[in-house]
């Protein structure tokens, strides 16, 4: 498994309106990628400092969602968003959701 870390900083107050807009057009659009897991998103206390991490089902997988659709997603999240997101990327090396995962397939 592979997962994308996004650090976003949100302008102020914008939490609600970013976490309706994820909802409703971002994860449709991360479900219909060939490889994608999962995702989780975080919010520090003042709603300003936003963690997404997506779990993929490998690195080939995401890196075709961070060349093709990511360009989307940035252009749908922009009006909510200061400055530029910071991607980091890596191999999951222990999960509890990987683990679950495998087990229900087998």
């Amino acid at each position: 498994m592979f997962a994308r870390n996004v650090s976003i900083r949100l302008k102020p107050n914008m939490l609600s309106d970013y976490t309706r807009t994820f909802e409703k057009e971002i994860l449709p659009l991360l479900r219909k990628e060939k490889g994608f897991k999962d995702e989780i998103t975080f919010a520090n206390a003042g709603g300003v400092d936003v963690t997404a991490i997506s779990l993929w089902e490998n690195k080939t997988d995401a890196e075709a969602y961070n060349a093709n659709t990511y360009l989307q997603v940035l252009k749908t999240l922009e009006r909510f968003i200061e400055g530029t997101p910071k991607v980091q990327t890596s191999d999951v090396v222990n999960s509890t959701f990987h683990t679950s995962a495998v087990q229900v397939a087998a």
